[in-house]
This record gives C-alpha cells, structure tokens and sequence, in this order.
C-alpha cells in the first residue's frame, strides 16, 4: 500500500470512528515493535485499530491480519499504555477493512494469547 493511499484509508477509518462517537488520542504511533494505526476511546475502552486497505485483488482486508501483526500490536499497545499511564484501562482490537465498495468496523477482532 503507498503512503498517500495507506494515510488516506487511516483518514477515513479516523473520521468513520468519531462518527461513531470515539475520542481520537493518536494516529500512526510508532513503537518499538510496530505501528498503530488509529488509537482511540471507546467510552472508558482504550480501542487500538488496525487498518487495512484493498482496491484489487482476491482477499478482502479483513484476511490480512497475520498472528504477526497480531503480536505487533499487542506489543504497540503495551507501548502506548505504558508510555501513557493507563495501565489499567482495557484494550480492545478492532479492524477497520475499507475496499472499493464500504467501510467494515469489526470489533475486538482478537483477544491477546495469556490475557
């Protein structure tokens, strides 16, 4: 995915979040093992969003969250968390899959292994 679609599919998963009535804390954190796309509030839930983007091809975006992304994530959000002071808020991981036809918001796609 090129930069200026990757950044353009975040704006949209961005504003189709505060839409939905999230508070917006961050976009694009870089963490040691990885990125997060969109970081939010879901009332008093700490949502991270992975993004994914497809215009061609045979697999939809919601098949392209790997067990290696997973963990990326899991590690960004402890990042995140830490750096942050909100050890105790809970996290959830939500995907929001964007093609050429809609917006999907699948939420707590995934439970972190050993929580």
């Amino acid at each position: 995915m090129s930069r200026t679609r990757g950044t353009e599919a975040e704006d949209r998963a961005a504003d189709f979040l505060l839409a939905k009535g999230y508070t917006l804390l961050r976009r694009r954190y870089k963490a040691r093992e990885g990125e997060i796309d969109v970081v939010a509030l879901d009332g008093e839930v700490l949502v991270v969003a992975e993004v994914k983007l497809r215009t061609t091809g045979r697999t939809y975006p919601e098949e392209t969250l790997t067990p290696d992304k997973k963990r990326r994530l899991v590690s960004a959000a402890r990042q995140f968390k830490h750096e942050h002071e909100l050890g105790e808020k809970s996290v959830r991981f939500d995907l929001v899959a964007i093609d050429a036809d809609e917006i999907r918001h699948y939420e707590d796609v995934f439970q972190p292994e050993g929580d």
